[in-house]
């Protein structure tokens, strides 16, 4: 045989080849990539496009670390953002600046979270008062859960949490009926779940790695049966409660859930972004920083994304919001930003 025709034998051999799966994995990957890097292989990337410059602030307002974004009903935009200061900042759809809500607020310290509920009011979760502030649509503050340090404090993370008191709360959600969850968070490991008029009623979960226990419920999502998505970050999975706080399943194949978002249905999907740390370490940024779709019972259905800082890459996803299936914004921390991206999951790469 020519090594003429051996070419043309490789070449088609090439040509007939089944397409190499995108997130297989390097043979050289050290302990931390191992650990950071989620284990679901074979899975679709999904299509999408990225508007890194959504977000239109006057002259001399700048937005720091992209901890939180939300969007209420009429497709208005909140984000919580810290740096010099903690600031929440709303936007209309297009992105045009509207205004700043809670300047200067007591409960303002440090920025982790976002949410607006089904009737358009607006809940902060500030990880460095321990406070969680609900506003009505028009900015004003009408319940508070926690409450700041005090200023001689003993065992920051007692081995039964008193019911109002938070240690660095992390995210919220809501059921059907406007019961309250919390994920608490950074120091007492648990959840806990109020009624609607801030009435303690549960709490469940402590710091750990088996079944029902949590070390770092960093994001929280609630579906229309009442059940409860808290993102076990440091134990890098998905904890699946019902709603009476029970421990129901584990999903651990997505990495590390930083940020936890479910859409409004009819048919629900689950988004969780396995971001990269915020140290910025290139080493565990290449085998991290893609968001996953599932369905809600943890099938996955497909990924799209990679850490970086570029338009359409994700510097460290804090906070998902999905009220449109295939369009969703993400609040960025290390990139400063937050992104809006539409997703064509009919679309093939």
């Amino acid at each position: 045989m020519t090594s003429r025709c051996r070419i043309r034998l490789v070449l088609a051999a090439c040509l007939l080849a089944p397409p190499a799966i995108a997130q297989s994995p390097p043979l050289d990957l050290t302990p931390a990539q191992l650990a950071a890097r989620a284990k679901a292989t074979g899975v679709p990337e999904i299509p999408y496009d990225a508007q890194a410059g959504f977000l239109k602030l006057p002259h001399n307002l700048y937005l720091g670390e992209g901890i939180g974004v939300a969007t209420n009903s009429k497709g208005h935009v909140f984000v919580y953002t810290r740096s010099q200061a903690t600031r929440l900042f709303e936007f209309d759809s297009q992105g045009n600046y509207v205004r700043e809500i809670g300047e200067g607020l007591y409960g303002f310290a440090f920025a982790h979270a976002v949410r607006v509920d089904a009737h358009d009011n607006i809940w902060a979760v500030d990880e460095g008062s321990n406070m969680v502030i609900e506003f009505n649509p028009q900015g004003r503050v009408v319940m508070v859960l926690g409450h700041r340090p005090e200023a001689v404090e003993g065992d920051p993370a007692p081995a039964d949490p008193a019911p109002y008191t938070f240690n660095r709360p992390t995210d919220v959600a809501w059921d059907a009926a406007g019961n309250i969850f919390v994920s608490d968070g950074y120091g007492n490991s648990r959840v806990v779940k109020y009624d609607p008029a801030g009435r303690f009623l549960k709490s469940a979960g402590s710091k750990g790695s088996a079944p029902g226990q949590l070390n770092l419920p960093h994001s929280i999502a609630t579906d229309a049966k009442g059940n409860v998505y808290v993102g076990d970050r440091s134990n890098s999975r998905i904890e699946v409660f019902d709603n009476d706080l029970n421990f129901k399943a584990i999903y651990d194949q997505v990495g590390a859930p930083w940020a936890l978002c479910i859409t409004p249905g009819p048919h629900q999907y689950l988004y969780s972004s396995n971001s990269n740390p915020d140290s910025n370490n290139s080493r565990i940024m290449a085998v991290t920083g893609e968001i996953y779709k599932m369905e809600l019972d943890g099938t996955i259905l497909g990924r799209f994304g990679r850490a970086g800082k570029k338009p359409g890459e994700f510097g460290t996803v804090h906070e998902i919001d999905c009220r449109d299936e295939n369009q969703l914004l993400v609040g960025e921390i290390t990139a400063w930003r937050v992104q809006k991206l539409t997703l064509h999951p009919g679309r093939h790469q």
